[in-house]
């Protein structure tokens, strides 16, 4: 009785069913733990990038309009002394960027390493 009980069990296996199986389950696993989180971690750098250029852009508008402020509120800036404008202006861009610079190195991964110590 014994031998009978897993011969029907096994009944009807067979060893190119179980290779299917086991080539099915790894695909899906590969899709599962692989494929998405790229697709995921795509989408995340899209949108990143996508508001990266949008700051940047609004950013390179307001230098220009702080430019044109300049040269409008102070007239007397013409000729020799028509740089300091662009000076300003340029430091003022030196200034975002370093505080840019400062927030990314300066960023939460940071502070999570501050907290674990």
């Amino acid at each position: 009785m014994k031998s009978s009980s897993w011969r029907n069990y096994l009944k009807g296996a067979t060893i190119q069913r179980d290779f299917d199986e086991i080539r099915d389950l790894t695909i899906k696993y590969v899709k599962e733990e692989t494929v998405q989180p790229v697709k995921d971690l795509g989408r995340f750098v899209q949108y990143g990038v996508l508001g990266s250029l949008l700051v940047g852009f609004g950013y390179a508008l307001l230098l220009l309009a702080a430019l044109r402020y300049l040269q409008w509120q102070f007239p007397t800036l013409n000729g020799n002394l028509s740089w300091i404008p662009y000076l300003v202006v340029v430091v003022l861009a030196l200034i975002i960027i370093v505080v840019t610079a400062w927030r990314i190195v300066s960023g939460p991964a940071r502070r999570r390493l501050k907290e674990t110590k």
